[in-house]
C-alpha cells in the first residue's frame, strides 16, 4: 500500500465548550437567538421580532422551544419576569458572546508574528496560573491534564472577555 497524502496537523485552536452548549448552539437560528440576546434582554415576542428582521420567520411556538433548550443548556437565563393584566411574560437574556467569524486563509500568515509575541506574554501568565488548576483529586476526572488545559482555558477565556467587555463600553 502506498500513501497518496499526508499532511501534519498542527493544533491551533481549542474550543472549551460542554456536550450540551455545543448541542444548543449547532442550530442556527438558536445561534441567532444568542447573538440577539448578547446585552439586550427581550421576550419570546420581541425575540421572534428580531428574528424576522433577519430573514428568520418562526412562530412564537418554535421560538420558545428554541429559548427553552437555550435554557436548559444554561446558555440564557431569565432575566426579568413582568406581569400585565393576568399575563406573564419572560424576559431572556444570555451571557455568552458568539463571534461566529471565519478566519480567512491567510491567517497565520497574516497573524503568525503577533501571535508568537502574544504567546511569549501568556506563557508569562500561564506558568503562574497551571499550578492552580492542576491541584485535582484523584478520581473527580477522566483525563487531569484535559481538565487542566480546560480551567485554564476557561479562565484565560474569562478574563479576557472581561478586558474586551469594558473595552466595549
Amino acid at each position: 500500500m502506498s500513501t497518496l497524502l499526508e499532511k501534519p496537523i498542527k493544533v491551533n485552536r481549542i474550543v472549551t465548550t460542554s456536550m450540551e452548549h455545543a448541542r444548543a448552539i449547532e442550530d442556527p437560528l438558536r445561534a441567532k437567538i444568542m447573538e440577539i440576546l448578547y446585552q439586550h434582554s427581550l421576550s419570546a415576542e420581541q425575540i421572534c421580532s428580531e428574528l424576522k428582521k433577519t430573514g428568520y420567520k418562526k412562530a412564537l411556538t418554535t421560538v420558545r422551544h428554541h429559548l427553552e433548550i437555550l435554557k436548559n443548556s444554561g446558555l440564557v437565563e431569565i432575566v426579568r419576569i413582568e406581569e400585565s393584566r393576568g399575563a406573564i411574560t419572560k424576559f431572556y437574556s444570555t451571557s455568552t458572546k458568539l463571534l461566529g467569524y471565519q478566519a480567512p486563509d491567510d491567517f497565520d500568515l497574516k497573524y503568525s508574528k503577533v501571535i508568537d509575541s502574544t504567546s511569549i506574554k501568556i506563557e508569562k501568565i500561564l506558568k503562574n496560573l497551571v499550578p492552580k488548576t492542576t491541584k485535582l483529586k484523584k478520581g473527580k476526572t477522566k483525563d487531569p491534564v484535559d481538565y487542566s488545559q480546560y480551567l485554564v482555558m476557561e479562565i484565560m477565556n474569562r478574563a479576557v472577555t472581561n478586558i474586551l467587555e469594558k473595552e466595549e463600553k
